[in-house]
Order: C-alpha cells, then structure tokens, then sequence
C-alpha cells in the first residue's frame, strides 16, 4: 500500500480484541516512533508503554471511556519541554515533537493492522499520578494499542479546497 493509502486507512478505533500485541509489532511501532523528527533534532519525548492492569485502571480514572481499557496496552507520549526547541518567539515545539512522534506510531500501527485513537482530553494530573512521572515530564497523547474489535467511524475530511492557499490568505 502506498502512503496515502495507509493515511486514509489509519482510523480512531474505539473497540479492541483482547487478543495481545505480538512483540514484533509492537517494536515495529516503537521504532517507528523512534524514527519521527523533531525540530533542531531535541527529540524531546518519551513513550510508555502500559500493560499492567492497576495502571491501566488509573489511566481509565483520566479518561473515563469504556472502550479505552479494552486493548491489551495503552502507549503514553509524553514530553519535555524544557528540552525541546523553541522559536526566538519563545514558542516551544515539545507539543509539535510529540504530535509528529504520535503520527509516526499510528500509521504504522495501522499498516500492522493495529487499531490506536489519539486520545487527549484526559486529566493530566491523573494520568501523571498514575504513571509517576517525574517533574518536567507531560502527558501529551495516549492511546490505546491492540487489534481492532470494529470497523472505526467514517474518516470525513474537509474537501482542499476549504483549506487550500496560495501565496496568501
């Protein structure tokens, strides 16, 4: 399958077998993460990788949905800011990194056949609690990783022309 085959086929899963991750895949996904660029190369990110069943349930007190728990493992990107590049505006790209990071573990996940949903309206303090990250370190993305239990919602996009421009606005 070509790329933009594999970006309209990733999807958000929200059903998962219980069926575990084979390790190949999962280091296949790891590695993929590992890959992603980031600005001025900080690489200020970190990957977590939860399969203990107390975890999982105090992940699950952040974000309070059914289906989330239902994989076999949730993945936390999680960031440092102090370590990533910013502008002269003082802007920081740790987010930036870690969505670029998350892109790469998705899609291939989805090219293993792996069902993921980006899942960001969580309780940071909870999640934080949860996993014992140390000061510094931010939660920036989970999702769950495991063989997809359904089919996803419909992927609908805006057509390019509403989000097309040239030269200018």
């Amino acid at each position: 399958m070509n790329f933009l085959e594999l970006a309209t086929k990733r999807i958000s899963v929200r059903g998962y077998h219980s069926t575990p991750v084979d390790e190949a895949a999962l280091a296949q996904v790891l590695e993929a993460a590992r890959v992603a660029p980031s600005a001025a190369n900080r690489q200020p990110w970190h990957i977590l990788v939860i399969r203990d069943k107390a975890a999982r349930l105090a992940l699950g007190q952040a974000y309070t949905r059914d289906w989330f728990q239902q994989a076999p493992l949730i993945l936390a990107v999680c960031v440092e800011p102090a370590k990533a590049w910013q502008r002269l505006d003082g802007k920081n790209f740790a987010d930036v990194d870690g969505a670029i990071l998350m892109d790469h573990l998705t899609l291939c996940a989805a090219d293993l056949g792996l069902g993921t949903c980006w899942v960001v309206a969580f309780e940071a303090a909870r999640v934080k609690a949860a996993l014992h990250l140390p000061e510094g370190i931010e939660p920036l993305a989970l999702t769950p990783l495991g063989y997809p239990a359904d089919a996803g919602r419909p992927k609908t996009r805006k057509a390019l022309a509403e989000i097309l421009h040239h030269d200018q606005w």
